[in-house]
């Protein structure tokens, strides 16, 4: 599987971004619709984040990023606002499991030479990460192809949807 798009990085981003940063609490229970909800992703950091956002665009992020609460809005704000895949040094547990929950790639690589607007491969077969911008590669490690699958199939609930159960065949 390989995604292509250009780095989005938040202009105050840095380590340990909470889940009340990727989405404000004051829309997290207030706002329903993911649509509505992707356009405050990233708000309080950057109020211009949601503007800048292609589908298919990656999230570059520092370490730990997705820490604090484990509500899944914080995901699917990022998912639906067309961010193809998170990047970060590392994540907070629980908001990684819900990324792949949700459907959202989440790849935990060195992401210090990524730069807002680079032009960026991911190929999760061969585990690699190459901005064409920079001409510089990231090894990744590949992806299972369960985890694959799931993404494929738009997340976990929409995996038991189509195949009435877990199947990775």
């Amino acid at each position: 599987m390989k995604l292509s798009g250009k780095a989005r990085v938040p202009k105050k981003m840095r380590d340990d971004i909470n889940t009340d940063y990727i989405i404000s609490g004051r829309y997290k229970f207030k706002i329903q619709d993911p649509n509505e909800l992707a356009k405050h992703v990233m708000e309080d950091i950057d109020p211009e984040f949601a503007s800048r956002v292609s589908k298919g665009d990656f999230l570059v992020a520092g370490r730990n990023f997705g820490c604090g609460s484990s509500r899944e809005q914080a995901p699917m704000a990022i998912k639906y606002s067309g961010v193809s895949a998170v990047l970060a040094r590392s994540f907070a547990r629980i908001f990684y499991r819900n990324c792949f929950n949700l459907g959202l790639l989440a790849i935990e690589c060195d992401t210090d030479s990524i730069d807002e607007g680079n032009d960026l491969e991911i190929d999760l077969d061969n585990g690699m990460i190459t901005n064409k911008t920079k001409n510089q590669q990231v090894k990744i490690s590949p992806l299972p192809k369960t985890m694959q699958i799931l993404l494929e199939d738009g997340g976990l609930v929409e995996h038991f949807k189509k195949h009435g159960g877990f199947k990775v065949t």
